[in-house]
């Protein structure tokens, strides 16, 4: 008897000194989160490992469930991501708070393959989607013109388009930048990239490189494009069977009634736009509102969209896209800083814009088989982020609201719908 009594406190001790193991670690994405952006990583990181996880939708603003294991635990502490350990019961506690609630549970099950379509040659400026993703520490390819026409898209489940002008004009740079270097290297790069491919001009070989992007949505991808792509990109589709470029960027006249021959049919998110065909404006479209909105914003402070509130159950989509701790995210501005809500096709769902103005920054839209998102803007936390301006520092921008919408559609694709109960 004495010695069952000493192997049982012995026993009881050892059980002690043991860390407790809960059922699952809680990620929560309120004010307690101490990095809200390398939080998406370590989800990210369970998939990659065949780990199952959940998207509390709405729950503390967009929270994650992951399993409970040491390697989680550590994976947290070395990023610096706050967690919870919670056992069995509290977890069937949240469900119940989430079931009566406007929430949802989304299972997380399969990581998305991540390209980013961008030239390899050296650019002068950021990419705030490569620098969310690098900060986060989650994977990558790199992929441009050659990749995308020899069918390289099919390898991957999300791509994302950033400052690429998918029309052929620089980025209608020429009036300010056509003596710099970066300029002109990148009119050789794409020059050379073309008559590679077996086209004659830019201009055409971007026209096919979007069609080869829409096509790759019909089949199921997931597209999300900011700053100028979000709009090039359905100019390029519009402009398939016309010449929109002027003769500075392609050496031969544009059709002068181009803009009565635009295919929107062909367009992904928007229509009834018209083409800027002078060359020293600094415009692609009348889908850009800039420059009338300078007029109305007349300091960084002044300008911010609202996010809108979706039905977690009945659309969880838009919600995955919008959690945030934040109902309001300041503004920032790009190539493309907002697009004309006028301009909007009908099905196209807002998931962004100020309330005042006839402008969106954050839509969402099926395609097919697949979606797109677009996010106009192009850095979250540099308001202007100037040519040769040097990268953001993320680690300085643990909690930015605006790059949190960047990482929701990252983990978007990795989503599956909770089967519910009738």
């Amino acid at each position: 008897m004495k010695t069952f009594t000493v192997a049982v406190i012995i026993l009881t001790i050892v059980f002690l000194i043991q860390p407790v193991c809960a059922g699952m670690l809680l990620i929560p994405m309120n004010t307690t989160q101490t990095d809200h952006l390398k939080a998406y990583g370590v989800v990210f990181s369970c998939l990659t490992h065949d780990q199952q996880a959940e998207w509390l939708l709405n729950y503390e603003y967009g929270s994650f469930l992951i399993k409970d294991t040491d390697d989680n635990r550590n994976l947290c502490l070395i990023r610096g991501v706050a967690y919870t350990a919670i056992s069995n019961s509290d977890a069937a506690d949240i469900y119940r708070i989430i079931e009566s609630e406007n929430m949802e549970r989304v299972f997380l099950e399969k990581p998305p393959k991540i390209a980013v379509y961008s030239p390899s040659s050296l650019q002068p400026w950021d990419d705030a989607v490569r620098l969310a993703l690098e900060y986060a520490e989650i994977e990558y390819d790199m992929l441009w013109d050659k990749e995308v026409i020899e069918g390289k898209l099919e390898e991957y489940d999300w791509l994302h388009l950033h400052h690429e002008d998918f029309t052929g004009q620089y980025g209608k740079f020429y009036a300010s930048q056509r003596s710099q270097l970066w300029y002109q290297q990148d009119v050789i790069a794409n020059e050379k990239m073309a008559r590679s491919l077996g086209f004659n001009k830019v201009s055409e070989c971007k026209k096919a490189v979007a069609r080869e992007i829409k096509e790759y949505v019909l089949r199921g991808g997931f597209l999300f494009a900011m700053c100028s792509a979000a709009e090039t990109l359905d100019i390029a589709l519009a402009a398939h069977s016309v010449d929109i470029v002027p003769s500075e960027f392609d050496g031969d006249p544009v059709d002068p009634r181009c803009n009565d021959k635009l295919d929107y049919a062909e367009c992904l998110a928007f229509t009834d736009f018209k083409v800027s065909i002078n060359p020293l404006e600094y415009k692609r479209s009348t889908l850009d509102t800039y420059p009338a909105r300078i007029e109305r914003f007349m300091t960084p402070e002044d300008d911010m969209f609202y996010l809108f509130e979706f039905s977690a159950k009945l659309d969880p989509v838009p919600t995955m896209l919008v959690q945030n701790h934040v109902p309001v995210v300041d503004g920032f501005v790009g190539q493309v800083t907002a697009i004309r809500k006028t301009l909007l096709k009908k099905f196209v769902i807002v998931l962004g814009q100020p309330l005042e103005y006839d402008e969106i920054r954050y839509v969402h839209g099926n395609a097919g088989k697949g979606t797109f998102t677009f996010y106009t803007g192009h850095d979250p936390e540099d308001y202007t982020h100037r040519l040769n301006d040097p990268p953001t520092d993320l680690s300085l921008h643990k909690s930015s609201p605006g790059y949190r919408l960047i990482l929701n559609n990252i983990l978007f694709p990795a989503a599956k719908k909770k089967e519910r109960k009738t």
